[in-house]
């Protein structure tokens, strides 16, 4: 089995990029994400930084709503690989993005999501709702 779960945040915007295959135009995004340890080194909290590809719909996903500095839950797998570079062959560890999650609300002029109106066709529901519902 070949599962990976991750949480943690983008280091930079995502890199986008597009590859010509033979159904169209594929999305490609690669990115860091910053996955804290759970030990501190010499009082310092330390972090992995681990790299990320994604493809088609979800790298179009990663690119519209994931920026710098944003946390984000992820899960794939693992894949390795190799290159050459300067005579020298180089080894690659990848995880293959599958699905990603949203791990924060997204704020507006500094206020949080859940304190924006409701859309027309949904009601508000007040803070205090007891003295409203006749059952408690």
């Amino acid at each position: 089995m070949n599962n990976w779960n991750g949480t943690g945040r983008l280091v930079k915007d995502p890199d986008i990029r597009y590859a010509n295959t033979q159904n169209g135009q594929l999305c490609i995004a690669a990115f860091n994400l910053a996955v804290d340890r759970k030990f501190k080194k010499e009082g310092e909290a330390t972090a992995d930084f681990i790299s990320c590809k994604a493809f088609g719909k979800t790298a179009e996903f990663i690119q519209k709503y994931f920026h710098k500095g944003m946390k984000m839950g992820v899960s794939g797998r693992i894949q390795t690989g190799s290159y050459e570079k300067d005579g020298q062959k180089r080894y690659t560890t990848d995880i293959i993005i599958e699905e990603v999650e949203f791990l924060e609300k997204k704020e507006s002029n500094g206020n949080p999501a859940n304190s924006n109106p409701a859309p027309d066709n949904f009601m508000n529901i007040p803070e205090d709702i007891s003295s409203e519902i006749p059952f408690i």
